[in-house]
């Protein structure tokens, strides 16, 4: 194998990895509970606003832990 198969390679998986995140910011905007969980913090002043989804962090966090387990074999 030459020294670019490994850089096609490398291309390709960011690009598969790049689809798959534009695919689940189009799918996220359908979940009406992605972002709006107990737990996410919102704070609203007169000319400021603060919001951290602390507890959407960690369930995303705790899903793809999964996912790499699954796959990690």
């Amino acid at each position: 194998m030459s020294p670019w198969g490994g850089l096609g390679r490398i291309l390709i998986m960011f690009g598969v990895l790049m689809v798959g995140i534009g695919l689940l910011l189009m799918l996220g905007e359908k979940i009406p509970w992605i972002g709006r969980l107990p737990g996410d913090i919102y704070i609203r002043r007169d000319k400021f606003s603060f919001y951290f989804p602390i507890t959407t962090c960690i369930i995303i966090s705790i899903l793809l832990t999964l996912l790499f387990a699954l796959f990690r074999k």
